[in-house]
């Protein structure tokens, strides 16, 4: 596992050997897993969304769409 992003509302792991990203909303403790094409896409598509200047308040927002999908609990042990 390696953390590709962390901020105060959301943590992005990637799982290189599955081909796979979990994202995590840290205020709800709800997330979710993308594998294969769909965790490829979602990376390009985070990568587009921060674009050249990227910053915390602008990779969030993108982030924010992906609420519907987060609907695992969090739990920690």
């Amino acid at each position: 596992m390696r953390i590709v992003y962390n901020s105060e509302q959301y943590y992005v792991a990637e799982y290189p050997g599955q081909q796979g990203l979990e994202l995590v909303d840290k205020r709800n403790a709800r997330g979710t897993y993308f594998s294969g094409d769909v965790a490829e896409r979602f990376a390009n598509a985070m990568n587009e969304a921060a674009g050249d200047e990227a910053s915390t308040e602008k990779i969030d927002e993108f982030l924010d769409n992906f609420s519907v999908l987060l609907n695992f609990p969090v739990v920690y042990h």
